[in-house]
């Protein structure tokens, strides 16, 4: 049985079809990459299936069990968690904090939250760990807002992670980082996850990370899938090279720089 699977989603704006009858199947434990240019209809797709938007028609199961018309709070018990393209955290709790904020949230515990973390003897173990596991040991207490650039992503899926989620979403986590930072965020990511078992699905737009990472890559064009396949059945797909790159041929991917 697949983890996640979509039948005939659509979601539309106006004339805009953002998701065009997609149906997309996400195996346990698998690392899935979703690419496409701008507008492509990805983060719509992912809105979707985390109840962010409402689809027009079609179906979400999740493991075996449709959720099409569950609530966020509902799928993120089911299992269910993503991180943002921009950054969702709060500047001014520190990383430990932001942490014990997303366990108490998830353990349904009320009591002025983050600030008593210190107070909970579980919860405080298991930020620590957390925070440890996504390399921000070190900033501990610095408050998210003096993070920099990169510690913020690893910060904001650390905190997508704390809800024990079986299949995690991560809208572009090396947007907007130095070309050096982009390996060692994905390094950590991919530790944690694959360490975890966690199926995580991303979106990304440098192909160098993509080809790297991901066991499947779904390319998705103007709503709809365009292709899907491994890393190389994609890097020698010259429709793919064409819609990604405005180029095709061989080795269109290798000398686009």
């Amino acid at each position: 049985m697949a983890l996640l699977q979509t039948i005939a989603l659509k979601r539309y704006f106006g004339d805009t079809r953002a998701v065009d009858n997609v149906n997309i199947t996400i195996e346990d434990r698998e690392f899935v990459s979703l690419v496409g240019p701008n507008g492509a209809g990805k983060t719509s797709l992912i809105n979707v299936i985390t109840a962010l938007l409402r689809p027009d028609s079609g179906q979400i199961l999740f493991k075996g069990r449709d959720i099409t018309r569950t609530s966020v709070t509902q799928r993120v018990r089911a299992g269910i968690a993503r991180s943002f393209q921009l950054v969702n955290v709060f500047d001014d709790l520190s990383a430990f904090e932001n942490i014990a904020l997303a366990i108490f949230s998830r353990e349904g515990k009320t009591a002025h939250l983050a600030a008593l973390a210190h107070l909970d003897t579980e919860v405080t173990s298991e930020a620590d760990r957390v925070v440890d596991q996504f390399g921000l040991a070190g900033k501990r207490n610095v408050n998210a807002r003096d993070l920099a650039q990169g510690e913020r992503k690893l910060l904001d899926v650390a905190l997508a992670y704390a809800l024990k989620p079986k299949l995690l979403f991560l809208d572009e986590p090396t947007s907007g980082v130095s070309t050096r930072d982009k390996g060692q965020i994905m390094d950590t990511i991919a530790s944690v996850v694959r360490g975890e078992g966690i199926t995580a699905v991303i979106v990304e737009h440098d192909m160098d990370v993509v080809f790297k990472y991901s066991d499947r890559i779904v390319v998705m064009a103007q709503g709809a899938i365009l292709a899907q396949g491994t890393p190389d059945e994609i890097r020698n797909n010259e429709q793919v090279a064409m819609v990604l790159l405005g180029t095709s041929g061989p080795d269109a991917f290798t000398r686009r720089d």
